[in-house]
């Protein structure tokens, strides 16, 4: 009766590209009941949302659900599935884990709530408008519904309906955009809005990107925030540089119009001039090179089963990609002739030896995980993390233990209570 939403590592996130650069959705986790009006300079694209006094606007984190429920219909399209429909039915658990807001009893809630928002909340736009119409009223879920089995009551699940607009406009190929797995890890409301603006302004612009003031880029997002307050949010992202696939740069920052740069980091030249460097530290070769290794040189990152090296990676860097190359939890030994291995090797007296968390991590980061995330095996958690990183090779982190350490408060923040003692 009911279909099961494709595992994470078999879809292909999708967002649909008119919600990723106006302002739809609240950045706040405060219940927003004030408007939003924007209207865009050249005057030609209006959007109002408008929030239920009881449940508020819908915010950028409920946005979670769109995305992923978008993806869902645009594999099957993709898989040449013919017989689609905005109804959706689901079991929540399925949905929960893959937009990463965990299990518990509290993200079933969450679920809800978000659910209630979006029903709730009213959008009018003439985004799309043509010859028939001017502008439509829409809320991003028709409705939503419990199913229960007559006899005995128990849940079978839920069905969805999306809005017929956001449903016509997923099913055109047009109007998708790929992004990164990593956006549901991003905390922040602004900066999850900043990574879906900018992957649209600088997805198809290359290594020139996509410049833009910091009052329109303020009008776009629908901030409630003044525009002061705003800007120093916005250079605080800029200077992390932390969102997936996006390089920021503020231009002007102490001139009294400042404007943001945005970049793929897939364009970016190396400092030789070389070409696109890796979008993070490492690609690792299909097969490894028969001949033992010559002088290291900087590859081509785009000739197939190529192995590379971003060349403005530290020494760190390098130390922790031997020590996890060479004992990977996944069992896949690196080849001691590989030129990563090789350069790692080096570079570094003598990697960590060892497959176990307490091997691996910065001893103050295992340290920290352990005062702050109690409970947890993390050999088991490390092992999930390295399972994600393999299917994204392009999102392998600058800095293993720092990243592993916000995983693993992530996921103690969304599941501790399933802990004993909580």
């Amino acid at each position: 009766m009911f279909f099961t939403l494709p595992d994470f590592s078999d879809i292909s996130l999708r967002d649909y590209q008119e919600t990723m650069q106006r302002p739809f959705f609240s950045l706040s986790k405060k219940k927003r009941l004030k408007p939003i009006e924007y209207i865009s300079p050249d005057k030609s694209v209006r959007v109002h949302v408008s929030a239920n006094p009881e449940y508020g606007m819908a915010t950028i984190w409920d946005a979670d659900l769109m995305i992923y429920l978008a993806s869902h219909l645009n594999e099957l399209r993709e898989r040449g599935d013919n017989d689609l429909s905005p109804t959706i039915r689901l079991q929540p658990g399925d949905l929960l884990r893959r937009i990463c807001w965990g299990v518990s009893g509290r993200a079933y809630e969450r679920l809800i709530a978000a659910l209630d928002r979006l029903q709730a909340t009213t959008i009018k736009t003439n985004i799309r408008a043509n010859s028939k119409t001017r502008e439509t009223t829409f809320s991003w879920i028709d409705s939503y519904t419990h199913l229960v089995d007559e006899k005995t009551q128990r849940s079978l699940g839920m069905e969805v309906t999306l809005s017929k607009w956001f449903f016509e406009g997923v099913m055109d190929k047009r109007n998708v955009l790929a992004i990164s797995p990593l956006y549901f890890e991003i905390t922040s409301g602004l900066g999850k809005w900043l990574y879906r603006a900018s992957r649209k302004h600088a997805g198809g612009n290359g290594a020139e990107g996509f410049t833009i003031g910091f009052e329109t880029l303020h009008q776009k997002s629908g901030s409630e925030s003044s525009l002061p307050s705003f800007k120093n949010k916005i250079i605080e992202l800029a200077r992390a540089n932390n969102l997936p696939e996006i390089n920021l740069e503020v231009i002007g920052a102490e001139t009294p119009r400042p404007k943001l740069k945005m970049v793929m980091r897939k364009f970016l030249e190396d400092e030789t001039g070389a070409g696109p460097k890796p979008t993070r530290a490492l690609a690792l070769a299909a097969k490894p090179p028969s001949p033992p290794p010559a002088p290291f040189q900087a590859p081509n990152p785009t000739a197939p089963g190529a192995d590379f090296v971003d060349p403005s990676l530290t020494s760190n860097l390098l130390a922790q990609a031997a020590t996890r190359l060479k004992y990977n939890d996944s069992g896949a030994n690196a080849d001691p002739h590989s030129p990563l291995y090789a350069r790692a090797a080096a570079q570094t007296p003598k990697p960590r030896r060892g497959d176990r968390a307490q091997d691996i991590l910065d001893a103050e980061v295992y340290e920290a995980i352990h005062r702050e995330c109690p409970g947890w095996d993390l050999d088991v958690l490390m092992k999930t993390f390295d399972a994600f990183l393999s299917r994204n090779p392009n999102e392998i982190p600058r800095n293993y233990s720092k990243r592993f350490y916000g995983f693993v408060k992530k996921h103690h923040e969304r599941n501790k209570y399933q802990l004993p003692g909580f």
